[in-house]
């Protein structure tokens, strides 16, 4: 059985020059040419967007894209002794949802239970005006499931998130609803890098998410911080990451 979740095709090495405009980046390649890349990341990527760093970019000539390389991955000084230092970490938000799909088609995550039908997409919340992104039918409980892409970090603790996020504060209270209705509700955060071992909100950068996080907990809201190996070969899952004794998961 191969190891990898999810195998990345062939990349190209280069080195980041810059990222503007929240979708471009400048990265010069092995080759010594500088090209425009695709960033599709939305977020401020702290501690990930630094210049002068390796990356790995794919290429695809599609006559449609305006720029044909996107931006995959970046190489990070680790503060885990174990990994020599240097640590890869995924830069490309449309890839953990799809590698989430596969570990539910997969049945990678015990703590999920049975369920028999996987529904991405689906609308729920106030007026149904949002969308969870997977929905788990079984027979059982429904499980209503939302997916962070969580790259920051204070040594081996991955923290989400990385900015003010008023989105990502109503998903929770809707999460919360959900559990108030008599279904099951579980935050899912995709660790996008191996060195961290263990998970915490981000309360310097939001502390209203890490409130609501902690309020969301004590109301039932299942949390499964997932740890992914990342290398230029792909994503292996690791089990999930645990919590820092320290931290104090309740709402006072």
């Amino acid at each position: 059985m191969d190891s990898y979740l999810y195998r990345y095709g062939p990349l190209e090495s280069g080195v980041l020059l810059k990222r503007y405009k929240r979708f471009l980046a400048d990265i010069q390649l092995t080759s010594g040419e500088v090209i425009t890349a695709h960033c599709p990341n939305t977020g401020p990527m702290t501690g990930v967007c630094i210049p002068g760093n390796p990356v790995r970019v794919s290429y695809s000539p599609s006559k449609t894209r305006k720029y044909p390389y996107t931006w995959e991955l970046i190489q990070l000084n680790s503060e885990v002794d174990s990994l020599e230092g240097l640590t890869w970490t995924g830069v490309n938000t449309a890839l953990p949802n799809k590698i989430i799909n596969l570990a539910l088609t997969e049945r990678l995550f015990p703590e999920l239970g049975n369920y028999s039908e996987i529904k991405p997409e689906v609308p729920y919340g106030m007026n149904l005006k949002s969308r969870v992104d997977f929905l788990l039918k079984g027979e059982d409980k429904s499980i209503y499931l939302e997916v962070k892409n969580t790259t920051w970090s204070d040594g081996k603790i991955a923290l989400f998130p990385d900015t003010v996020t008023e989105r990502g504060q109503k998903h929770l209270k809707e999460l919360i609803e959900v559990v108030k209705q008599g279904d099951r509700a579980v935050m899912l955060y995709f660790i996008n890098r191996g060195d961290c071992t263990e998970f915490a909100p981000g309360d310097t950068a939001d502390p209203v998410y890490g409130q609501l996080l902690r309020e969301a907990i004590l109301a039932g809201v299942e949390v499964l911080p997932c740890r992914f190996q990342v290398t230029p070969e792909g994503f292996q899952y690791l089990g999930l990451a645990t919590f820092p004794p320290l931290l104090r998961f309740s709402a006072s």
